[in-house]
């Protein structure tokens, strides 16, 4: 199948490593090949694969419009129609026949027929290209792919294909046992780029979560004319997501050049325009999409603007979103070279030579940072629920993995012990976010199948909706045209052909939506909050609020389908949501509707009700007369753990005994009890004079110094003054405050005067004690636990700077057998 050397299109470097990579792939089944964009690898090597392979050659990308776009090139070097010898199969669209020796698939796809048919019949290689990326699909795939060969196929071809020079994991992940497998390299030819650095100025705002400055957009749009007036080709910008493609579009209204915006939510005619060269110069408006595996002809000039959009998940609130970040430097090297492929170029980057030294080397895996319940739900399809017998290019984050199974278990698609149920496998076939699947099985039965299938492709497909009116949105994109539209009714189709035939009920639309959503996202039904009109309680516990001027403002009830919360905001923001009541919310949110006695700790103190609630939010609530004194002593104890020992009355006794308890337990440890905060709690917790407080005033009202003397043992107990005295006497016969406000060093505050005679400092807490010595104005003037020592070699120095300062006070040369004394001798006295 691969054209002949010297046919137009196929004279490019990868030809030359062919040879190699064939006879990599036929010794070993797994090979590696590493070969930068423009090279030829996404077209040239499956050609040859299928030269050489007896059945069909299976290619994945991990976009649908480069899927398109491999298969149209191949074909095209072929001087064939795609779905002859090249097909391709996407989500919803197949063009393939009997004749396909090569078949270009989406990444998910490969992986959701690894699950319907493991043996992959008819296959004899899969070729995974743009594994750098590291995409959950293709983690998947490869894993899935490396257990098939393994274990049922050894005769299948496995090839990873990588833009980037890092083969080294990979290479040790598809050998396995045997080693690594073989690498083969085809270095680049492309021409050089020359990078023109053009900060804005003044300096924009960085991006914070999905806003972007409309400064920079200005700047790319000057930018973009200024390539197109000092440079030759076209021009290909990269932005981080389609609204940000149409505002650089506007603001280039009127340019000398074709606008050809060029990203996923486009439909299939519109991507390839922009993969297609035209008479007059193009100016590509792009998204990551155009980073590696696509080819756009004639471009000789990259506008970068420096940004990605990158999927995040808040694992404690359940929120998954997509955030604007910082491109790495490998992204704005992949995106530089698209300007060499066909003479020298230009890239002209928004941001300086020092911010790139300092932007991060590499972007992060997808498995990082996105929300796992799909990921979890395909492993636990695939008979490997915890992932660790497969070959996973990197490990899942365990508290994300986590939260992914609770999910999956809550969804009943797996049983306790992480394994598919029948419901999983149901779930999983309808090819959608695990959740938006449970509310397609289960809300085409109440709502029809036809409506639930259209409310969850608004959100499946990625639809664009004019405001936050799921409603709304509906109704408009029902009766509108367009791509937008067509890829609309495209996954409605799909979806419902996914689940059995259901009659449409006699809901109403709104309310139909409502309950699908609600179905999806039970824990995201929302009440509003008393006195407002835009913030609402989440069921699952988090707050959230509307944009201003909402059309769902005032609604008492929402059925949320999409939020975000902004770095640093303490609310989720509603992006798409229904107005529904409350009868709605009880039927979709059913697993968490609850109402019966309640005694928790709650706003300062101990409250007793009877509470009817969905989840988090509170339908009605009745004072409980009798509450259970066992459940109230808890609460109590969970007061105590949340707010700490501030509700206890601490009184100067109470305080000062805790300081002599914890330097008797510093210095002589058992059988002398821990009085530190977190031991303090446990302990005075199952004291009968704490544990019989019923209420806040109650945990007051407690002697804090008598419950700390019963938790000091007995055998002990009579020894406290003796051990840890509360005063010591010195030699003037002064009773003087130990400190013991570090317990490790008790310490003594006393003038110099007042221990003359003293040997040694007394023993306290079973160590010397610290001495504070001051001078006659009650200032510091030595610290020692070394009484003896420091009479030698301390003293002397100290009574040179007294006797000066204090001449009417004795300071004897030898202190140790001098009286000590309080006083000053008398005014004409001997000095």
């Amino acid at each position: 199948m691969l054209p002949p050397p010297g046919s137009p299109g196929t004279d490019l470097p990868v030809r030359g490593v062919l040879p190699a990579l064939t006879g990599a792939l036929s010794g070993a089944g797994a090979a590696v090949l590493v070969a930068p964009p423009g090279t030829g690898k996404t077209t040239l090597v499956p050609l040859a694969l299928a030269d050489r392979l007896p059945a069909r050659v299976l290619v994945a990308e991990p976009r649908r419009v480069a899927v398109r776009a491999a298969a149209r090139r191949m074909a095209a070097l072929l001087g064939e129609p795609v779905g002859r010898s090249v097909g391709y199969s996407v989500r919803g669209e197949r063009r393939c026949s009997d004749a396909t020796r090569v078949e270009v698939v989406t990444t998910g796809l490969l992986v959701r027929r690894l699950q319907s048919d493991p043996e992959l019949a008819g296959t004899s290689a899969v070729v995974l290209d743009e594994c750098h990326e590291r995409q959950l699909d293709t983690h998947l795939a490869l894993a899935f792919a490396l257990d098939v060969r393994a274990a049922l196929r050894p005769d299948l071809a496995v090839l990873a294909m990588s833009a980037t020079a890092q083969a080294g994991p990979l290479a040790a992940l598809l050998g396995g046992d045997t080693g690594p497998a073989p690498v083969v390299e085809a270095t680049g030819t492309l021409h050089p780029v020359r990078p023109v650095w053009c900060p804005p100025a003044p300096p924009v705002a960085p991006p914070l979560g999905n806003r972007v400055d409309p400064r920079l957009l200005d700047a790319v749009a000057g930018t973009v004319a200024r390539a197109l007036a000092e440079s030759e080709g076209d021009v290909l910008v990269f932005l981080p997501g389609a609204a940000e493609i149409a505002g650089v579009a506007g603001r280039l209204s009127g340019v000398a050049a074709d606008l050809r915006p060029l990203h996923g939510r486009l439909p299939a005619a519109e991507q390839d325009a922009a993969l297609t060269a035209g008479p007059r110069r193009r100016v590509v408006l792009a998204t990551d999409v155009a980073e590696t595996s696509l080819t756009v002809p004639g471009v000789r000039v990259v506008v970068d603007a420096g940004l990605a959009r990158v999927p995040r998940v808040d694992v404690a609130r359940g929120l998954g979103t997509l955030v604007t970040v910082r491109a790495s430097r490998a992204a704005a090297t992949q995106r530089a070279g698209r300007a060499g492929r066909e003479g020298p170029g230009w890239v002209y980057r928004l941001w300086s030579a020092a911010e790139h030294d300092r932007l991060p080397a590499a972007p992060e895996p997808e498995i990082a940072v996105a929300d796992l319940t799909g990921f979890a739900l395909e492993l636990a399809c695939w008979g490997a629920p915890d992932g660790r017998d497969l070959a996973l290019p990197d490990p899942p984050p365990e508290a994300a993995f986590t939260a992914a199974r609770d999910t999956l278990r809550q969804l009943e698609a797996v049983d306790d012990d992480g394994r598919v149920t029948s419901r999983g496998r149901a779930l999983a076939a309808a090819g959608t976010h695990p959740r938006l699947a449970r509310a397609l099985v289960d809300g085409a039965p109440l709502v029809g199948r036809r409506r639930a299938a259209e409310v969850l492709a608004l959100l499946s497909a990625d639809v664009p909706a004019p405001s936050d009116d799921l409603g709304a949105a509906w109704r408009a994109v029902r009766s509108g045209s367009g791509g937008a539209t067509a890829r609309w009714r495209e996954e409605t189709g799909r979806l419902a052909r996914s689940v059995p035939d259901a009659p449409r009920t006699d809901l109403t639309d709104d309310a139909a939506a409502g309950l699908v959503v609600g179905l999806a996202h039970p824990e995201w039904l929302a009440r509003r909050r008393r006195g407002t009109e835009r913030t609402y309680l989440l069921a699952g516990g988090t707050g959230a609020e509307l944009a201003p001027g909402s059309a769902l403002t005032g609604a008492e009830w929402l059925a949320v389908a999409a939020a975000d919360r902004a770095p640093g905001r303490r609310d989720a923001r509603v992006r798409a949501a229904v107005a529904i009541d409350q009868a709605t919310a009880l039927e979709a949110g059913g697993g968490a509707h609850a109402d019966g006695p309640e005694v928790a700790w709650r706003d300062g103190d101990v409250r007793a009700a009877r509470v009817e609630r969905l989840g988090a939010v509170v339908l009605a609530e009745r004072p409980l007369a009798d509450p259970d004194p066992a459940t109230v002593a808890a609460a109590v104890a969970e007061g105590l753990r949340r707010e700490g020992l501030a509700l206890l009355r601490w009184t100067p006794a109470a305080t000062a005994l805790r300081a002599r308890l914890a330097a008797a337990r510093a210095g002589l440890g058992d059988p002398w009890p821990a009085v530190d905060d977190a031991s303090l709690r446990v302990a005075l917790a199952g004291l009968p004079a704490v544990s019989a407080a019923r209420c806040r005033a109650d945990l007051a009202a407690v002697d804090v110094a008598a419950a700390l003397s019963a938790l000091v043992p007995w055998q002990v107990a009579g020894r406290l003054d003796e051990l840890v005295p509360e005063r010591i006497e010195v030699p003037t016969s002064s009773r003087i405050r130990v400190d013991y406000a570090d317990p490790e060093v008790p310490t003594l505050p006393v003038r110099v005067q007042e221990v003359f005679g003293w040997a040694d400092a007394p023993v306290v807490a079973g160590r010397p004690l610290r001495l504070q010595l001051l001078s006659p104005a009650a200032r510091v003037v030595a610290t020692t636990a070394d009484l003896a020592g420091f009479w030698v070699s301390g003293y002397p120095a100290v009574r040179r700077e007294l006797r000066g300062r204090y001449p009417r006070h004795p300071w004897p040369e030898d202190p140790a057998s001098a009286a000590p004394t309080r006083r000053a001798k008398p005014r004409g006295g001997p000095g």
